[in-house]
């Protein structure tokens, strides 16, 4: 019989050791089956109530986390009867209205704000009625041959030349005369029907189309007796002749032409009258279609004879091709012309029909490139005016139509230095060409609202210069400073007796120069301008309130 002692020490290690060998069993359960982790509150009860806690068990309250996580579940927020009652209350009530009083006084503010801004802000100028020939350059191409080249001359030889005009950004161009004609008979003389030479009536229709495609206006040159030695025939048979041509703007209004150029009108008896006949037979047509009357007349007095009271006739003569070139006469010239003829738009070229070349030295030919295109008025050139072609030039060409210099081919006989760069092809690579200052300012002129259309203000300024601004409404100013003298001078530019919105402002920037040594962009101060021999600027600044 086993000792009191070691059955009962034995009995207790027994019972430690199943205990043992249950916590151990218990412990390496997966967590989700172990009591401490089981879902059941009621199981988890019967664990922490089972026994001690021995060998590093916890016991683990969670009755009372459940109960706080259950309440909060419970809260739903206030009832909606209990939100009405509190949104009734006296203080709720008051901050709802201050609130809205607010809102509302804020909105009147600012309605009032903006109607005292629309009030007191300058009033935009209403813009003028404007047509095509208002937007841009006219060109001239009297002669179909001459104007190709030795090779061709017709009108389908024309219609490949439009992407050339396009880059120009002329508004349209002025075409022949083409038309039938005996020399001095006008019995030989069709106004209505095309010179076989030229070409037929479909391919002056297609000619027609191609150019609108481009937007690109056609004018048809009715000189009736363009190969006679008097343009308008016999004096006694100018009503014939004034029959003939009536009947031939209709024909040509309804195939599709934007306008007409009759020329030497001053040899055209009871010319105010005839001009003034052809003048209604075409805008009641319709108001978008164009005359342009030409004389080589330089008088002013016959020159507003025959522009008469007829409106919108443009007039070319070669009333700016009086002599001298200094910047005073320009300046008196210009001015006396829109003074009297009350600033109606005009048109502005040296002559009728001629080159720049013919009246101006070249030294000149840029001055009076930037002159024409900024002066207010449409400016007319004849074809290679803008590459300075000059008339019988070269061995083998015709005095009156030189052949257009397009190519090194145009001239195949000639050779020497300068020559190559006399042709377009030369100057349409070279940034400092003639051509590149006629294009540019060609672009200028047609999108510059203050070009278009501005008000012009001559100033007062330094010997052999001619100033002058052109600006319209709240647009950007131009500023034109042109020096006709062979030495360098400042400008002195003074704006006495303008307008206080033509004030000159104390800088302004280079947009573009005659001479290619000019920083193109550079600001420059007024008061310290100075410009070299034969310069011309077209600066720029803005509108200030």
């Amino acid at each position: 019989m086993e000792p009191f002692w070691e059955s009962e020490s034995g009995r207790t290690m027994s019972q430690d050791t199943e205990v043992d060998l249950k916590e151990v069993e218990l412990n390496e359960l997966e967590p989700e089956k172990q009591p401490m982790n089981a879902p059941s509150g009621a199981a988890m009860a019967a664990v922490v109530a089972g026994g001690a806690e021995k060998n590093g068990l916890v016991k683990i309250k969670v009755a009372d986390d459940e109960a706080e996580a259950a309440a909060a579940a419970k809260f739903t927020g206030l009832s909606k009867e209990e939100l009405l009652k509190v949104a009734g209350s006296p203080g709720w009530v008051r901050t709802r209205w201050a609130l809205l009083v607010l809102f509302w006084l804020g909105w009147l503010g600012m309605l009032a704000g903006a109607v005292v801004i629309i009030v007191r802000a300058p009033r935009c100028r209403e813009l003028p009625a404007q047509s095509w020939w208002h937007k841009g350059a006219l060109y001239r191409i009297g002669d179909l041959q001459a104007f190709q080249g030795p090779e061709g001359g017709d009108l389908a030889g024309l219609k490949e030349h439009l992407d050339y005009l396009s880059t120009l950004k002329v508004k349209g161009f002025v075409l022949g005369p083409i038309h039938k004609n005996q020399k001095d008979d006008l019995a030989g003389t069709n106004l209505e029907q095309i010179d076989p030479t030229f070409g037929s009536k479909e391919d002056f229709d297609n000619l027609l189309q191609s150019a609108k495609k481009k937007s690109i206006q056609v004018i048809l040159d009715l000189t009736p007796n363009y190969r006679g030695e008097n343009s308008w025939f016999l004096p006694t048979e100018v009503n014939t002749v004034a029959t003939k041509m009536q009947d031939a703007l209709s024909f040509w209004l309804q195939a599709g032409v934007d306008g007409f150029q009759v020329r030497n009108v001053e040899h055209l008896t009871d010319a105010t009258l005839f001009l003034a006949e052809w003048q209604n037979v075409t805008k009641s047509f319709s108001e978008d279609r164009l005359l342009i009357a030409g004389t080589e007349s330089s008088d002013l007095q016959q020159i507003l004879s025959l522009l008469g009271s007829t409106k919108d006739l443009l007039l070319t003569s070669s009333y700016l091709s009086s002599p001298g070139f200094s910047g005073k006469r320009i300046e008196f010239l210009v001015t006396q012309f829109l003074n009297a003829t009350d600033n109606r738009w005009c048109s502005w070229s040296l002559s009728q029909a001629g080159f720049l070349t013919s009246l101006v030295p070249a030294h000149l030919l840029r001055l009076y490139q930037l002159l024409l295109f900024t002066l207010p008025g449409t400016p007319v050139f004849s074809y290679g005016d803008e590459i300075g072609l000059e008339a019988a030039a070269l061995p083998g060409q015709p005095a009156k139509a030189p052949f257009m210099l397009w190519d090194e081919s145009s001239f195949p006989n000639i050779s020497g230095p300068g020559s190559s760069n006399m042709t377009v092809k030369s100057q349409n690579e070279d940034t400092g060409s003639l051509l590149s200052l006629f294009r540019r300012l060609s672009d200028q002129r047609g999108k510059e609202r203050s070009l278009l259309h501005g008000d012009f203000h001559v100033l007062s300024s330094g010997p052999d210069l001619f100033a002058y601004i052109r600006q319209w409404d709240q647009n950007e100013r131009f500023l034109v400073v042109l020096n006709f003298g062979e030495v360098g001078q400042p400008a002195r530019l003074g704006a006495s007796g303008l307008p206080a919105t033509a004030s000159l402002p104390a800088s302004v920037d280079v947009l573009l120069s005659t001479r290619l040594d000019r920083e193109e962009g550079a600001s420059l101060e007024l008061e310290h301008l100075n410009l070299e021999p034969y310069e011309g600027l077209l600066l720029r600044y803005p509108y200030v309130a």
